[in-house]
């Protein structure tokens, strides 16, 4: 285990002994905890159990079930296993069943317990194991199961947009790549042919000379050799980049590759294809400027009215080339436009935008695109009139993408919402805890073992008799009615009277004592009631 998890696991047990501590000293103090050294010495059982949750979930849980019934303090201690556990449970029929067997241990537990560590009765055992049971292990298992939830699911999201950036990653190379074949196939025209040029005229200066000059014949000899060692070395060389020949066909590249003319002819066809698109050409024509520039400007114009056919047939386009003595700047620009019938959009390669910036940085020149305020799509590419035979590369268009390291980039969480959701772990369960003592109050604040006052019988002394109170009013209704006391009577109490067997009379009770106060004689007998009247009625 890392030193920041041994920590973290230290701190963790830590807190929820704090609570549990918290939980029985509220309870010693407020509502007389029944056999405060038991519950106490569960504690420090139930926290050795804790760190294990994590290795042993199940069996962790389920032993702290029982604890948790036996005595409530240890409470906050499962509520902390149970949020763990359904956190890492992914399984819900598995998680369901576990939660449900360990709160019927609980009720079961508290109930067996209740005589002997507990309130008392079994019936306030078992009110305390449900109490106990809801707090300590179905509350904190729905917040474990939605953080769990969330948790996998930020990890599924996270796992995605990582797949999704590598793939986006691998065509951006790729497209590197494929344009690098199509620049080496470029190379290979246009110097294979100013090296055959040369090996050919090399030839027929060694056929002239002849005879006539030795010498000289020796050197055209040599340059003639040196044209096609240097001709095997280039095709060595390029091959490395990619296969050769790519560029032939309709679309290979000539000598008008780039000029006005050459970009008119490409607006035409898309004029035919039905893309309304215009031309706005500033500054001389470009068949003055190097090839590679040249195939440039080609390049951005097809592969940007490539994609307008895509994915903007309806919308209009302009096309604008500045030409001055420092650079080539093209613009190429269309409208908002729905996408049209049959046409898939995201239907390309993807290999087309990232191959235009790197022959565009290649060249030492500029590239952007992005969409428009008025939803339309624009690509400006500016690219030196004359490029410098070396080319230093913008170090973030690198070739290879390098994931970032653990704990870092995209897929780390920030440290605002981490603080966030630690702060809001904190109160809820600090409102679990009030919940919990809530509770468990509600339990051992009932009045339990306060048994039922002794029914009067004979022989009890005067003070043994709870409850019982002398009537006046009852003493002064009996007078007449009552039956002769008994022998060696020293007095009678006569207390409140009930109701009796009939309408217009009720029963009185007598307790008659001797000289020692102890009772001698229940008496009960029923006495008619008086009827109240008006004081000006007569009787």
């Amino acid at each position: 285990m890392r030193p920041g998890g041994v920590g973290r696991v230290v701190g963790e047990t830590a807190g929820v002994a704090v609570a549990a501590l918290c939980l029985w000293a509220v309870a010693l103090r407020l509502w007389d905890l029944p056999h405060a050294g038991v519950q106490l010495s569960l504690i420090p059982v139930a926290v050795a159990v804790f760190p294990l949750r994590r290795r042993w979930p199940d069996a962790a849980l389920l032993v702290l079930a029982v604890l948790t019934g036996a005595a409530s303090v240890v409470g906050p201690i499962t509520a902390a296993a149970a949020y763990t556990v359904a956190i890492g449970t992914a399984r819900p029929r598995h998680r369901v069943r576990l939660l449900g067997g360990a709160s019927a241990l609980t009720m079961a537990s508290a109930t067996a317990a209740a005589p002997s560590i507990g309130p008392g009765p079994a019936t306030y055992g078992l009110e305390l194991g449900l109490a106990m049971a809801v707090t300590a292990l179905v509350v904190p298992g729905l917040a474990g199961t939605v953080s769990g939830q969330q948790t996998r699911l930020l990890q599924a999201l996270r796992e995605r947009g990582d797949a999704a950036e590598r793939a986006r990653r691998s065509a951006d190379s790729e497209a590197r790549i494929h344009e690098r074949s199509r620049i080496a196939a470029e190379m290979h025209d246009l110097v294979g042919h100013r090296l055959s040029l040369i090996s050919l005229h090399a030839g027929g200066l060694e056929l002239a000379l002849g005879t006539a000059d030795p010498e000289l014949r020796e050197e055209a000899v040599l340059v003639r050799r040196t044209t096609r060692d240097a001709m095997r070395e280039l095709r060595q060389a390029l091959g490395v980049l990619g296969p050769l020949g790519q560029d032939t066909g309709p679309d290979a590249f000539t000598d008008a590759t780039g000029t006005r003319a050459d970009i008119e002819a490409l607006l035409a066809r898309s004029r035919d294809g039905g893309i309304a698109v215009r031309l706005e050409w500033s500054g001389p024509d470009l068949d003055v400027r190097p090839a590679q520039v040249r195939r440039a400007v080609h390049r951005v114009v097809r592969e940007s009215l490539t994609n307008v056919h895509r994915y903007a047939a309806a919308s209009h386009v302009t096309v604008a080339v500045e030409h001055d003595d420092q650079a080539v700047r093209v613009t190429v620009r269309n409208g908002a436009s729905a996408v049209s019938a049959g046409v898939r959009p995201g239907a390309g390669t993807g290999r087309g935008l990232p191959g235009l910036r790197e022959r565009v940085e290649l060249l030492g020149g500029t590239f952007e695109t992005g969409a428009l305020p008025s939803g339309g799509f624009q690509v400006v590419a500016a690219v030196p009139a004359e490029p410098a035979d070396a080319v230093t590369r913008n170090p973030g268009a690198g070739d290879t993408a390098v994931s970032p390291p653990d704990g870092t980039g995209p897929a780390a969480l920030p440290h605002g919402p981490r603080t966030a959701g630690t702060l809001m772990f904190g109160l809820g369960a600090a409102a679990l805890w009030v919940v919990m003592t809530l509770a468990v109050s509600m339990v051992y604040g009932q009045p339990r073992g306060a048994a039922p006052p002794p029914q009067p019988r004979l022989g009890m002394t005067y003070q043994e008799l709870k409850g019982v109170f002398d009537s006046p009013a009852v003493r002064a209704a009996a007078d007449g009615h009552e039956p002769p006391r008994p022998a060696r009577t020293a007095g009678c109490v006569y207390p409140a009277a009930g109701p009796g067997p009939r309408p217009g009379a009720f029963t009185i009770t007598r307790y008659c004592f001797d000289t020692a106060q102890r009772l001698i004689s229940i008496d009960r007998f029923t006495v008619p009631s008086v009827r109240d009247a008006p004081p000006w009625e007569t009787p």
